[in-house]
């Protein structure tokens, strides 16, 4: 139960941000007593805490992209100002969605038996790191999120289906991509948070009924519970710091902790403290 709850605190302390939250479940687990990988599942339902904070924090929004994807079905091509931007921003986060839909339910299995080692996430972390870095560096700091078009949703979708991969970080490739297009890191943000939502929530959702038929490896179902809600408290606090942060603040400090990281990991696995 305290392996859980403590996976559940790095759960909600890296999930938002780019530092890549199921890297750090696999890379923690190798230090438990237990010394196990925690398993996809297991990350998987974890994320759903973490992901109910997004849609308590920004409830608001969310409200106003549901009301008007409803009046949008309702009244068509009379919406108008904000709720048509809100609609088609609501239409834009189905579509940027669909790439980590498609490539995560048909690449599970392959997903799950080659994307776990540690050479590999190692590599991730290094690389995606600077590659945020750069990104957010050079990106412009013009656009807000109503100037967000398809072919960008689409870019985001890609970027954000790179995070099938541990070590990648959903949040630093979906912001790096942001960063890349022009857009503000505030705006870079608050949508990788709310493109995030069904592509969570539909993991989760999909392992938690899995998970009926399986074992959760290491955890029983209440070890789970109590790390997905520990999760959630976490991450809300998270989710109300990062928003301020990025107001006047670059996202360097991620990358250097991301290169540090995953150098340290690549010493430990060439000496043998841990296994790939």
């Amino acid at each position: 139960m305290l392996e859980a709850i403590f996976l559940g605190i790095i759960q909600g302390l890296t999930e938002f941000l780019p530092v890549s939250s199921s890297a750090h479940i696999r890379i923690f687990g190798e230090f438990l007593p237990s010394a196990a990988d925690p398993g996809a599942t297991f990350t998987a339902i974890m994320q759903i805490g973490t992901e109910i904070a997004v849609l308590i924090y920004f409830r608001a929004d969310i409200a106003r992209l549901i009301s008007a994807s409803f009046s949008w079905l309702i009244r068509r091509g009379e919406l108008v100002g904000s709720e048509r931007s809100d609609a088609r921003l609501s239409a834009l986060i189905l579509l940027g969605s669909l790439p980590i839909f498609f490539l995560g339910y048909f690449g599970q299995e392959y997903i799950r038996q080659n994307f776990r080692s540690l050479y590999l996430i190692a590599a991730t972390l290094i690389i995606f790191g600077l590659l945020l870095g750069v990104m957010d560096h050079y990106g412009k700091k013009m656009k807000d999120l109503d100037a967000l078009g398809a072919r960008e949703g689409i870019a985001y979708g890609i970027a954000q289906s790179l995070a099938l991969i541990p070590g990648v970080s959903r949040s630093g490739a979906t912001i790096a991509m942001g960063r890349a297009l022009g857009y503000k890191r505030e705006a870079a943000l608050r949508y990788s948070f709310l493109l995030a939502i069904p592509a969570v929530l539909g993991s989760g959702a999909f392992e938690l009924f899995n998970s009926l038929s399986r074992p959760l490896n290491a955890f029983s179902p209440g070890e789970t519970f109590v790390a997905t809600v520990t999760a959630f408290v976490i991450g809300y606090l998270v989710i109300s710091w990062l928003m301020k942060y990025v107001q006047t603040k670059s996202f360097m400090p991620f990358v250097i902790y991301r290169v540090l990281l995953g150098t340290l990991l690549l010493t430990f696995l060439s000496t043998g403290v841990i296994t790939a």
